[in-house]
């Protein structure tokens, strides 16, 4: 087989270290910094390469990482896998996401203990599970964003073929897979890329450190690299769409931008397969230049997530106003209303956080609202705060009820964090496994030097390094089954049964978004063609005028049906989706 490296670090020679056995590679005439060996070698080989008689390294674009992101690469044959079922090709128009992070969706911490639970997201109605990252990376638990070897799947999760057999099952079920990828930085620890050439750039600064190169000398590359193992994902591994995580952190000067270059790649993948392939930025630019047509001067993007939307109903169901929930606080409710009719809170106007004036309108007449994605929890929203505290540490069921009704029925594709179905009582934690002593110590004094600022005393702040943090972080399996969590279950799956029949609730016109709301008594109501929903948050009945009679098509709690006043009587903490009256 063919054994390659980009490697223009090497100024003599490179060596392939095969199974014990040393392979010199030649200089490749018609790539610049290439090199490259013929080789035999079976599945599961082992192999590295040294670079003028350094040490042995990984290889960059290793598919397999056996003993870690420090150790050799294993030869990977991804046309030996049995595939068993067709992706479903479901695109984002009417789907539900859900996201889930392999090592704590269950106590085992596996891809294949995670198929197995499958299942569940069938019964709860939702279309697509949106993997969080896979890369390798210290240890064995950890969030997955400080991976490395972008073309690999963390062994201790059961490496490639368990994430091939994940992804076969979630087919054979009708489930379409998303994973997040980060671009925007690797490691730091077990990077060994910069032994090889110019991957990283002191041309721009990130919180990571240096920069990935992308439009710097030997940026072309870089890029290259970085496209290559995106597609891997969707052709080797047949996932359906990527999560492409910071995006805004992406320093680009290049005339062709990469995720330009990334959408148009992946459209041609697409297009060549068959499949609606899609990507979703994680952005908080709050440009809708990030999802305009490659044609009409955007970059692309299929979907990007809607942090102001977030935001927005955050501050609304708790009231929390420090950081860049300030700007949301103000009127929390008008906020929120905004942003279910707009898309985006800041759209040119002024941001205290930031101290300036931010974002830009979405045209709500030619933009489909399936290109965001609206949520009231995710990782990062969770994870970020000092104890990893959910929503329903705080809140009733009824306001938990209420933010479900406001994702599952709102204009934007839902995207739902593991638990959240039923109110999980677990807490999702920032835990990391790093085997660099020094650099465990640096993460945990950081995190608690972060949180002491605001406040916190050091030892309430859970140490990423402790096991037992990452435990604490794992679903309980037993709590569907109990009060409260179970009606919070049969609210959720009643919600997106209803987004499927009912086509009002997909429909991607913003434009026809129409919202009501009362600051003061803390409600909110919009249409969305015949149907209407309305939330109360207050803690006292609120009559709604919504103009005209309705039929309750679901309802927290028993409500007064619409009668000829138009007045909607909605008991406290509640929500309701109604239908046309006829």
């Amino acid at each position: 087989m063919l054994f390659e490296v980009w490697a223009p670090k090497a100024t003599e020679r490179v060596e392939l270290r095969l199974e014990g056995a040393t392979h010199l590679l030649e200089r490749d005439e018609e790539r610049d910094g290439w090199w490259v060996a013929e080789a035999e070698a079976a599945e599961g080989a082992r192999y590295g390469f040294a670079l003028d008689g350094g040490r042995v390294l990984p290889d960059p674009r290793s598919r397999r990482q056996p003993d870690g992101p420090d150790g050799l690469s294993a030869v990977v044959d991804h046309t030996a896998y049995p595939w068993r079922h067709p992706s479903p090709a479901r695109g984002l128009r009417g789907a539900v996401l859900y996201e889930l992070h392999v090592g704590t969706y269950t106590a085992e911490g596996t891809l294949e203990a995670a198929a197995a639970r499958l299942e569940h997201l069938v019964e709860l109605g939702v279309s697509h599970v949106e993997l969080m990252p896979l890369c390798p990376f210290p240890g064995t638990h950890g969030w997955g964003y400080e991976g490395v070897s972008l073309w690999a799947v963390h062994e201790p999760y059961g490496g490639p073929e368990a994430l091939k057999r994940f992804v076969d099952t979630a087919h054979g079920l009708g489930l379409g897979v998303v994973l997040d990828v980060v671009h925007n930085h690797l490691g730091p620890s077990g990077n060994h890329l910069p032994a090889f050439g110019p991957y990283f750039t002191d041309t721009h600064h990130t919180p990571w450190g240096a920069a990935v190169n992308l439009d710097a000398p030997g940026s072309d590359e870089v890029r290259a690299y970085l496209l290559g193992s995106a597609l891997a994902w969707l052709r080797d591994y047949r996932i359906d769409g990527l999560r492409l995580d910071a995006v805004h952190a992406l320093a680009d000067t290049r005339a062709l931008p990469f995720l330009e270059e990334l959408s148009a790649a992946v459209d041609e993948l697409g297009a060549a397969q068959g499949r609606e392939l899609f990507l979703i930025a994680e952005s908080d630019l709050c440009d809708p230049r990030t999802t305009r047509p490659r044609e009409a001067g955007g970059l692309g993007l299929h979907a990007q997530w809607n942090d102001d939307f977030h935001h927005a109903l955050h501050t609304a169901l708790t009231g929390e106003s420090q950081g860049y929930y300030a700007d949301f606080a103000r009127a929390p409710l008008a906020a929120l209303a905004k942003t279910l009719g707009h898309v985006f809170f800041h759209d040119g106007t002024y941001s205290a956080f930031r101290g300036r004036t931010h974002g830009r309108p979405v045209d709500r007449e030619h933009t489909p609202a399936h290109r965001f994605l609206g949520y009231a929890q995710t990782h990062d929203q969770i994870g970020n705060r000092a104890l990893g505290d959910r929503l329903s540490a705080s809140l009733s069921p009824g306001l938990l009820a209420c933010a479900a009704a406001l994702v599952l029925t709102g204009p934007f594709t839902p995207m739902l964090f593991m638990g959240e179905e039923w109110g999980a009582g677990t807490p999702w934690q920032f835990f990391t496994d790093h085997q660099d002593p020094e650099l465990a110590e640096a993460v945990r004094n950081g995190r608690r030097r972060e949180f002491a600022a605001h406040g916190w005393a050091e030892e309430d702040i859970p140490d990423p390094q402790d096991p037992a943090t990452r435990d604490r972080s794992c679903l309980d399996w037993t709590e569907p089954e109990r009060a409260p969590h179970a009606r919070l279950l049969a609210w959720h799956r009643e919600l997106i049964a209803l987004r499927a029949a009912q086509p009002d609730l997909t429909d991607p016109d913003l434009a026809a978004v129409r919202v009501a709301h009362d600051e003061g008594a803390r409600w909110l109501a919009y249409r969305r063609g015949d149907l209407r929903v309305a939330v109360n948050l207050g803690p006292e009945p609120a009559d709604i005028p919504l103009g005209g009679p309705g039929r309750v098509l679901a309802a927290w709690e028993p409500v007064e049906v619409v009668g000829g006043d138009g007045v909607l009587r909605l008991p406290p903490e509640s929500c309701v989706v109604l239908g046309d009256d006829t």
